[in-house]
């Protein structure tokens, strides 16, 4: 059994989009971010940082005590790793699911956040930001499109590179992107939207960029 310290922004979907992928016996154990639960002590344990995703493996590989992992992009390897899918066993196919993986979590999602923060929760407009971040994205919209020119997914087979980047796409309408300018990449995040792990992944999950939050299956373009 996996714990799984979740709340639903687009780290946390990764890993419950993964989960659901793999199969996995999982629990959710809500973090209410509102309220602050992400620094209490009991999960400060788990994820020094303060953030979630946070994962507790009951049943680590090592037949040891219960493991915690924290960062988003450490847990999708760990949890790749321990059942052997969705990143390849060859080196080189292993090295570029990493390298989508890394540039997921050093670009794509911190400017995507950005992007999110400014357009949508920021208590003043700030123009120079909103400008700098949602075109910062829309370059990143373009990297990634012109990676999945003439390619199902990311990395060769679905792995943790599309995982990973899948759940940041999602809100793309609040980030100010129009996935119809990244025709590769709409067709990519379409394919996933379809695929029934995805579904019960956002079966009821708001949309936490949108003021009210609304469930993100209600509106196809955001699945």
């Amino acid at each position: 059994m996996i714990d799984l310290h979740f709340a639903p922004t687009p780290n946390g979907l990764k890993i419950k989009l993964f989960l659901e992928e793999a199969g996995l016996a999982y629990r959710i154990v809500p973090v209410s971010l509102s309220k602050g639960e992400q620094f209490r002590p009991e999960f400060l344990a788990i994820s020094p940082n303060g953030k979630i995703p946070a994962i507790v493996d009951h049943a680590p590989a090592d037949g040891g005590a219960p493991l915690g992992v924290f960062e988003s992009g450490a847990i999708l390897l760990y949890l790749a790793e321990k059942i052997g899918r969705f990143i390849p066993a060859d080196l080189r196919g292993r090295t570029e699911v990493r390298q989508w993986l890394f540039w997921q979590m050093a670009g794509l999602g911190p400017m995507a956040g950005q992007a999110g923060f400014f357009r949508v929760y920021a208590p003043q407009a700030v123009p120079y930001a909103i400008e700098r971040y949602t075109n910062e994205l829309r370059r990143l919209y373009g990297v990634l499109n012109r990676r999945l020119e003439g390619r199902a997914y990311i990395a060769g087979e679905y792995s943790i590179a599309d995982i990973a980047c899948y759940p940041w796409i999602v809100p793309h309408a609040p980030h100010g992107q129009d996935l119809a300018a990244f025709p590769h990449l709409q067709r990519w995040f379409e394919r996933i939207a379809g695929r029934p792990a995805t579904q019960r992944t956002y079966a009821g999950v708001e949309d936490v960029y949108a003021r009210p939050g609304r469930p993100v299956a209600a509106a196809p373009a955001a699945r």
